[in-house]
């Protein structure tokens, strides 16, 4: 690898990270710059006092030091910089309440339409709340419909559990939307489970309620659940509410969320199950072997963010908005490249022209550049790359410029 500034095209964070990657692709081959937040390694107060270590007064500047050069983007803008303190100083380093603290599963539940704490479980990241859907739903032998590209878990874990899954492919020229008659036909009275991402990972197409409405009504047919990854819902290009939900929609949806995406707020680790409380249970009982709980500094800073959504929410999609014009504007002078415009999240799937397999356009461009996109071979798409659009606007020009020189030697 180069010396080259690594002008990375990534994800929002409520910091600035000049130095990011997409973290889980060439891992082994890229040696990242993470100055990303660890809420869960703060020393506590008590813990420092148990030791021994400093005094209290001691302890107190390293709190606030710590809450002044890490959290006070988000503190700022929810208005609550100096009165975090007051709440982060009584808490003991234990274990946090099992399913998540009633103050933040409320938090949680505001998000949707119809659901209680009672229908809410709090999860290590979405990651953890798809694999414990999986695991409490899904057994050998149960037919699984999955829609991709997605997320690899809807279709790798239902696969590693014994299940038979079927893929329903989405195509841009269908805008990255499901066939709604072919899913009617793969769908049948031994389907357990119909899985999807909504908004798309990684094309960011957006199926609205109509289309929703019909597959609950396919999936209802046979009694089927259904499993929504709804990590990127809230970051639409066009309006300001947030987009509805399966869990509001069928008695049997799921909606699996986290503060990873949306609201900007990765390094707590934090994700949520929405759903029916006979799938919380048995999400529970296996939960119970792999987490416990979440921790406890984690589930205030996220009660924090929700109650302040709307703050967030605002900011997360001025930031997308602003950031997708500049990339559809550099879409059209590339004729290399081709893509459906993303009508929602912070990820677009752009198709090239050369005859070069994904991951070694990658790798090349991040060689030649310092510019790392995924390759599409991670999906399952061939001939693609996806590009995260939604990290800081001057990154994000520069990540196109570098780009742009690539391919044209690329062409020569």
């Amino acid at each position: 690898m180069n010396n080259q500034t690594p002008w990375l095209v990534y994800n929002c964070e409520c910091r600035v990270f000049k130095h990011y990657v997409e973290w889980n692709v060439f891992r082994s081959k890229v040696r990242t710059r993470r100055n990303q937040i660890c809420f869960d390694k703060v020393v506590c107060p008590q813990l420092i006092r148990s030791l021994g270590i400093f005094t209290a007064n001691k302890n107190l500047a390293i709190l606030d030091q710590f809450l002044q050069s890490r959290t006070a983007p988000t503190l700022d803008m929810v208005g609550q910089k100096d009165s975090i303190l007051e709440e982060l100083l009584p808490l003991k380093m234990t274990y946090g309440a099992i399913e998540g603290s009633d103050r933040l599963r409320t938090a949680i539940a505001a998000l949707y339409d119809s659901a209680t704490v009672k229908n809410v479980l709090v999860t290590h990241g979405a990651i953890g709340a798809n694999s414990l859907v999986y695991q409490a739903l899904v057994s050998p032998g149960d037919r699984v419909v999955t829609i991709v590209p997605t997320y690899q878990q809807h279709y790798s874990i239902p696969e590693s559990l014994g299940a038979d899954v079927h893929r329903l492919h989405l195509r841009p020229g269908n805008g990255y939307l499901p066939d709604l008659e072919e899913l009617r036909r793969l769908v049948t009275p031994a389907t357990k489970l119909i899985a999807f991402s909504n908004p798309n990972n990684p094309t960011g197409s957006l199926m609205e309620r109509a289309s929703l409405e019909e597959i609950v009504r396919i999936a209802a047919s046979v009694g089927a659940y259904i499993l929504s990854d709804e990590v990127y819902r809230g970051t639409t290009q066009e309006g300001d509410t947030l987009t509805e939900s399966v869990a509001d929609l069928y008695p049997r949806g799921i909606s699996t969320g986290s503060m990873s995406k949306t609201f900007s707020l990765a390094g707590l680790r934090l994700g949520w199950i929405c759903g029916p409380a006979e799938v919380l249970r048995a999400a529970e009982v296996h939960r119970d072997y792999n987490t416990i709980s979440v921790g406890i500094l984690d589930d205030v800073f996220s009660s924090v963010a929700l109650e302040n959504r709307d703050k967030i929410l605002a900011r997360s999609r001025s930031l997308v908005r602003r950031n997708l014009a500049t990339l559809d504007r550099w879409m059209k002078s590339e004729s290399a490249l081709s893509y459906v415009k993303p009508r929602a999240g912070t990820i677009s799937l752009l198709k090239y022209s050369f005859d070069t397999a994904s991951r070694d356009f990658c790798v090349r461009l991040l060689d030649e550049t310092g510019v790392l996109f995924t390759p599409g071979s991670a999906f399952e798409v061939e001939g693609t790359v996806r590009i995260g659009y939604a990290n800081n606007h001057a990154i994000l020009e520069e990540g196109l410029r570098q780009t742009s020189g690539f391919l044209r030697r690329l062409a020569s």
